[in-house]
């Protein structure tokens, strides 16, 4: 819940119409205080003014690329009421100004774009952009080329798509799901590896040992876990001393009728709450925080933690 005091704070920063311009803009690119100017057609003292507000908000972050300074929404850290508010004001606006300043944003985009080489053009955002062969997929295969693995458990790995990228890389790679069905699709995926080993078993109660895994990876399975600090202690328990535990999964949210459709049972969690659970199980958590953000609508928000095993 939040303080009368708060509340209205929040409320009177984006009760400016200024600042929900400026703020709809740089939600969608990266833009100087210049081309903000140009594209709003307000006077350049106004528009920093009101970038400065938004910037001791917490709502803007900025970054300067030679003499230039960008401004961007700052998603990974905005504060969660304002962040409500934001996404609200987005989703409810439908204004002819708006349309103007994102019409007018294009055209100066793409007249960026056109005047300076690819490079140039994305430097600094450069994962945000497609080039030829230049796709997430292409850097994870190189990267793994860097790996050398142990044995890893891979609990809930679906058909073995993960396990695949792997299993050259690993002394060994169990994967496990509860799913008989999803795996047949492992095994017709992965059959040829000797070193893969297939289980169908329920994360609660892991049908193995105590320290039987160097790696243990929980990859989007927490949301599907009716008692998920029960699933991150069997992943513990399995883990022998300095193994990992690497949890991705969907930080807390309130779309409930999407994710329903996919039978996750719960809205996902905090990044206080799953690093709670970590060190409940005994493990040292290295890190643990949002590292990603989805671009389609509902944008939701990704939580990686890495953990170890003393």
């Amino acid at each position: 819940m939040l303080a009368l005091d708060s509340t209205v704070g929040w409320l009177h920063l984006f009760g400016d119409p200024t600042r929900v311009r400026l703020l709809n803009l740089v939600a969608q690119e990266e833009l100087t205080v210049a081309e903000l100017t140009t594209i709003t057609e307000l006077q350049q003292p106004r528009v920093s003014t009101h970038l400065g507000k938004l910037r001791e908000a917490g709502l803007v972050r900025d970054r300067k690329v030679g003499a230039s300074t960008y401004y961007a929404v700052n998603e990974e850290t905005m504060p969660p009421a304002a962040r409500a508010l934001w996404k609200l004001l987005r989703s409810q606006i439908q204004d002819d100004v708006i349309d103007s300043d994102r019409k007018r944003m294009g055209q100066l985009v793409r007249a960026r774009e056109k005047a300076a080489s690819w490079p140039d053009a994305v430097a600094g955002q450069m994962e945000r952009h497609y080039s030829p062969g230049r796709t997430w997929e292409a850097a994870a295969r190189g990267l793994i080329g860097l790996l050398k693995l142990g044995d890893v458990l891979d609990a809930g790995s679906g058909d073995g798509a993960i396990a695949q990228l792997l299993a050259q890389r690993a002394k060994s790679v169990t994967c496990l799901d509860r799913s008989e069905r999803v795996m047949a699709a492992a095994r017709q995926r992965l059959g040829r590896e000797r070193n893969v080993r297939f289980t169908v078993g329920d994360l609660h109660a892991l049908a193995f040992g105590d320290a039987q895994f160097d790696h243990v990876l929980l990859f989007n399975v927490l949301t599907y876990a009716h008692a998920p600090a029960r699933v991150i202690g069997e992943a513990a328990r399995v883990l022998r001393p300095r193994g990992d535990l690497i949890v991705v999964t969907l930080e807390q949210h309130q779309q409930q009728e999407i994710t329903a459709q996919y039978q996750h049972v719960n809205s996902g969690f905090t990044v206080p709450s799953l690093k709670k659970m970590l060190q409940k199980a005994g493990l040292t958590v290295e890190s643990c925080a949002v590292s990603s953000r989805e671009k389609r609508e509902p944008h939701f928000q990704v939580i990686t933690a890495v953990a170890h095993k003393s």
